[in-house]
């Protein structure tokens, strides 16, 4: 039997880690996220997407309602992951997790987290929205302890 396997392609998990510049990189990317937060030990964690920000070197940071089912969980078990994931050009992703703290939101963290993720002239009417209907929020943000990387393009 002939092996395939070239000497270019990774043959471990290791191999297709993320160095510490891409994983940094690539988290700071507008890329939607999945935050999982265990919100009862019987249960699996609460997991939903959820647009972030994040400034290699720094406090990874999002923006939720005061009183969200995420936020009450995040502030009982004190900590969150976050895993972001594309699929083009190549399979990557990156997971995050640590401790949470809480801080006040403000208009221009509003407007800065909008701009991210969306066009310009759309910005001023989703903050709209949310003002009248999606109520108070708060600022939860998490300087990573613990990663994950895998970049899947060498194969």
């Amino acid at each position: 039997m002939t092996n395939r396997r070239s000497s270019v392609v990774p043959t471990t998990v290791e191999a297709m880690a993320l160095s510490v510049e891409e994983r940094a990189q690539f988290l700071a990317e507008p890329n939607i996220g999945v935050l999982s937060v265990v919100e009862h030990a019987d249960r699996g964690p609460l997991s939903v997407p959820i647009w972030y920000q994040y400034t290699p070197g720094g406090s990874l940071w999002l923006r939720t309602g005061a009183d969200s089912r995420k936020a009450r969980a995040i502030r009982e078990a004190g900590r969150f992951s976050l895993v972001v994931e594309r699929t083009r050009p190549t399979v990557r992703y990156v997971t995050v997790e640590g401790p949470a703290e809480f801080g006040e939101d403000s208009h221009d963290l509003s407007v800065e987290m909008a701009a991210r993720y969306l066009a310009p002239d759309k910005v001023e009417a989703f903050l709209d929205y949310e003002r009248r209907y999606l109520g108070d929020h708060v600022v939860i943000s998490m300087r990573p302890e613990r990663w994950l990387s895998l970049d899947m393009g060498a194969l």
